[in-house]
């Protein structure tokens, strides 16, 4: 579950939403865009009341302010004694209201008989991994996950292992009864000061929370405190508590024993986390030394009646040993919050000594080592799928070293610019150099100083953009998407290669021009395949909207740079860019007429002859840029020797800014199926080039390793790769249905929400900006759609010609008769009527449970009726090829590109089934004499 986006301005986003959809006129409509395909986060109070309203179980949310801060009436205390006369002098205030239902549930308190169960725990785990997740929700979308979500989460799991602490005493018709609820309904202590300086319990409760992942559980406990405090509790919320939960150690209490109301058996205190007291003298160093944790008490106040002090006992022992990382507890929060490491685990210490220390000092080393040169291996990168990375060599355990060893001080050799530091703040600048959302491969580089210029530059502390940087990072994202946005309206169907999905591309571009500017470049020369370059034309090289759309009603201009005339993303263009801060550089983009990556060699020709006009000291002071497809850079062929030249005297540009936009399919074809090595770029191993792997969906990281790699280059004069991980929202080009070769990534996708969005979300969950901010953002969105629509009215003006007539032709599926006819009528075939009905079954018979595409089942059922009205047509001409060769006990081997599916989709000679993934071959059934496809 996605949680928390937007942290404490969470509450705020939901009303504006909830006016939104109450009256979408009430709303600035620079949030209608954005809510379109919002939903509210699980769990809290806006979500509760949809999915109430849609006839989902989950209790409504509040609709009034108002606070009740009991369950549901108790039974009359016993007599007690008069209360004492107060003294002349005192101020007298009667109690009401809440305080006064506070007296009355601690009076009926007192006919429960309670017993308490007591438990200590080490809470070194518990802080450690508290610290991993609030550290990645700082850097992502924001918020903070305190001790008692964790603990509470612990007491809910446990209560699934010892059901019996959900029970409650009962009577029935007089009888003493025990009440098992299906649900667990956490009560929370929550103590509010007022205006007035005095302080007011509440316990409202969470419904249902043995449902929730910890996701979900945390966005639920902090929608209800922020109830609680802003008033707006309903007694839905008190009514229903099953069990409690209290945590006065946050006002340093080691150890409680609360009272247990009415209706509910079991409450849970939480003190203080405390060193021992025999250690509370010790110091710092013998406290780490020795493996000292810091402890909490744990307490199991009871119903005596219903619950035995064994089965406290044993639940106190399981929530114990979940904090002690048991059955996995922290990996499933981790995946909750889809944090992408392995958490810390729980492990004895390993003795201490001279002689050990000496020896760590070396492990430790081996663990710098093996993230400088592993570390890509476990960064987030992909912003697709989630995944929880580890590898073995990267584990502190793989070299010896415990959780009590982070506190620990050891020798680095100078890591980091300091010569001692704790494991902790190692492992921290380890990670957030080479395992957040930027990974780095370098250390195959045999230069000592260029792998010590990369780790100057990335071994350092965090720090994020300036606020200024991030507008300016979103003001590019609104560009971009609000271009493809109008085209994909403006003209549907039309082939454009749309960058949807990768839309950071945009800013990364942005980063480099800016820099290239700024550091006296006089022009970046770009080389580029189809995908994105009509945003790359209009958003970088500043053609103009208006001629981008004449091309799109068939008018090229005879100024195209080498104007092919061909199609428009195949067309260039050459312009200026202006940085933020005035500085300029020309821009080309050349035009690429062939395919893919044949204008590699071309680009650096022309840049290598522009750069031998220049003045010797000056020759590099034009940047050649290539943009490459993931499968196209590993798989053809024209890289490999382009990149092989670019350190020769006669062919060398002074280092090349490669951007591989690894949309993680090439064409149709998964990246299993079309590489054998771990990434599309691991080709520029060979030249010893730096190569930055980079998450999409996180563009503060893309545009920072922009400015690296272009910083390399300059320093280096050698090539760079930057492998831009991204997805691609449509098919290979907009007239093509992905989903029929990728089901399961596609239903990924069409979940997504752009890499616009996702940003808004995490700078407003972090607090980086306003909403108000976040507001002129989106209504920025949409002035520049206006923008666009403006330049197409425009270039409707200014058109003074139609399609030509070849471009108006229809392309028209091509019919094959099945067989030529002979003089009497008979049809002259090759294969037997027994070929041909074995093929038809198998367009027409699929597997049991095989879901297939609801697209492609007609064109398969269609194949029948083909054969009977002799239109055969490619797709199912080459299926009787293939399959009455099959049945001759020939084997026929289809190799390339997108042979399975065949070529904008006629052959399907594989197919996928939809909810599975499973590749089925339907020809299979005409295998004969071992013949194989």
């Amino acid at each position: 579950m996605a949680q928390g986006r937007f942290g404490p301005n969470e509450w705020l986003v939901d009303e504006i939403y909830q006016q939104y959809l109450t009256d979408r006129e009430s709303v600035d409509p620079a949030w209608w865009d954005f809510f379109a395909d919002y939903t509210p986060a699980d769990g809290s109070a806006l979500k509760s009341a949809i999915d109430h309203a849609n006839g989902h179980p989950t209790p409504p949310a509040p609709t009034s302010p108002a606070a009740t801060p009991s369950p549901a009436s108790a039974p009359s205390a016993p007599a007690t004694s008069a209360a004492p006369a107060p003294s002349s002098s005192a101020e007298i205030v009667a109690l009401r209201g809440p305080a006064a239902r506070v007296v009355a549930n601690m009076e009926a308190s007192l006919a429960v008989p309670t017993a308490t169960s007591v438990r200590g725990v080490p809470a070194k785990l518990l802080m450690d991994n508290r610290v991993v997740i609030n550290n990645h929700l700082t850097r992502g979308r924001g918020g903070k996950v305190s001790f008692t979500h964790l603990i509470g989460y612990a007491v809910v799991r446990a209560v699934a292992a010892v059901p019996a602490m959900n029970s409650s005493f009962t009577e029935i018709d007089g009888k003493p009864a025990v009440a098992r609820p299906e649900e667990v309904n956490l009560g929370i202590a929550i103590d509010l000061a007022k205006e007035d300086g005095t302080r007011q319990l509440l316990v409202p409760n969470i419904k249902g929370a043995q449902a929730l992942d910890f996701a979900g559980f945390w966005a639920a406990y902090e929608d209800v405190v922020r109830r609680a405090r802003h008033g707006l509790l309903t007694v839905d919320d008190f009514a229903g508590t099953t069990i409690s939960l209290t945590n006065p150690g946050t006002l340093g209490t080691e150890h409680s024993v609360p009272r247990l109301m009415q209706g509910q058996g079991c409450i849970i205190g939480v003190g203080a986390m405390e060193y021992p007291a025999e250690w509370q003298g010790a110091s710092e160093e013998a406290l780490v030394r020795n493996a000292v944790s810091k402890t909490l008490t744990l307490t199991s106040t009871y119903d005596h009646r219903v619950i035995q002090g064994a089965q406290s006992g044993e639940f106190l022992r399981r929530i114990h040993e979940l904090l002690l990382g048991e059955d996995d507890f922290y990996g499933d929060l981790f995946r909750s919050l889809r944090i992408p490491y392995e958490p810390i685990r729980w492990a004895r210490d390993i003795s201490a000594s001279h002689e050990t220390d000496l020896d760590k000092t070396v492990r430790v080393q081996e663990v710098i080592h093996a993230y400088r040169v592993r570390g890509h291996l476990m960064a987030d990168t992909n912003p697709l799928e989630y995944e929880q990375r580890m590898h073995p060599d990267l584990d502190v355990l793989s070299h010896g070293l415990t959780l009590w060893d982070l506190d620990r001080e050891f020798a680095t050799g100078g890591f980091a610019g300091r010569p001692l530091m704790k494991l902790r703040e190692i492992l921290g600048v380890l990670r957030d150099s080479y395992t957040r959302s930027i990974g780095i491969e370098y250390m195959h580089i045999q230069d000592p100083e260029q792998r010590r210029w990369i780790q100057e530059r990335v071994e350092v502390p965090h720090h994020k953009p300036s606020r200024e940087e991030q507008l300016r990072i979103l003001h590019k994202l609104n560009q971009s998407e609000a271009f493809e946005t109008f085209l994909q309206t403006k003209y549907v169907g039309q082939k454009r290669f749309s960058l949807e999905g990768s839309e950071s591309l945009i800013p990364l571009l942005d980063e480099v021009l800016s820099s290239a500017a700024r550091d006296g470049i006089i022009e970046v020369a770009i080389g580029m395949p189809h995908r994105g370059r009509l945003n790359v034309l209009a958003n970088i090289a500043g053609k103009s909207y208006a001629q981008i759309f004449a091309e799109f009603e068939g008018n090229y201009g005879e100024e195209s740079v080498q104007g092919s005339g061909d199609v428009k993303y195949h067309l260039g263009t050459s312009g200026s860019y202006r940085s933020l801060d005035g500085h300029e550089t020309l821009v080309y983009v050349a035009a690429n007429p062939s395919h893919l990556e044949a204008v590699d060699p071309v680009l650096e020709g022309i840049v290598r002859a522009k750069q031998d006009q220049l003045p010797r000291d000056e020759a590099f002071d034009i940047l050649p840029l290539l943009l490459h497809g993931d499968a196209a850079f590993a798989g053809q062929g024209v890289v490999a020797e382009t990149l092989n030249l670019s350190q020769l005297q006669g062919y060398r540009t002074g280092g090349t800014v490669h951007v591989v936009v690894n949309n993680q399919v090439g064409f149709t074809t998964s990246p299993r199926y079309s590489r054998s090595s771990v990434y599309s770029t691991d080709v520029a191993r060979m030249i010893q080039a730096p190569i930055f792997h980079v998450n999409g969906d996180d563009p503060e990281a893309v545009v920072r390793v922009a400015h690296l790699a272009f910083e390399f280059r300059q320093a280096f004069h050698k090539d760079v790769v930057i492998d831009l991980v991204t997805y691609r929202r449509r098919g290979h080009n907009e007239a093509d249905d992905p989903s029929l070769t990728q089901p399961l990534m596609y239903e990924l996708i069409d979940a997504k929400r752009s890499v616009r969005k996702h940003y808004t979300e995490s700078l407003i969950g972090r607090g980086d900006i306003s909403v108000e901010e976040a507001e002129d953002a989106l209504r920025h969105f949409q002035e520049e759609l206006e923008t666009i629509f403006q330049g197409s009215r425009a270039a409707a003006t200014a058109s003074t010609s139609d399609f030509s007539e070849g471009a108006e032709e229809v392309v028209r599926t091509g019919q094959l008769a099945l067989a030529p006819m002979g003089p009497a009528g008979d049809i002259l075939t090759g294969i037997t009527q027994e070929m041909v009905d074995c093929v038809v079954d198998s367009q027409l018979s699929m597997p049991e449970d095989f879901t297939l595409h609801p697209r492609l089942a007609p064109q398969l059922q269609r194949r029948a009726q083909m054969v009977a009205d002799d239109t055969i047509d490619w797709g199912m001409g080459e299926a009787l090829a293939i399959g009455s060769l099959l049945m001759e006990g020939r084997s026929v081997r289809l190799a390339g590109q997108d042979s399975r599916r065949g070529t904008f989709g006629h052959r399907h000679a594989v197919i996928v089934d939809k909810a599975t993934g499973w590749q089925y071959k339907p020809l299979k059934r005409c295998y004969r004499d071992g013949a194989k496809l």
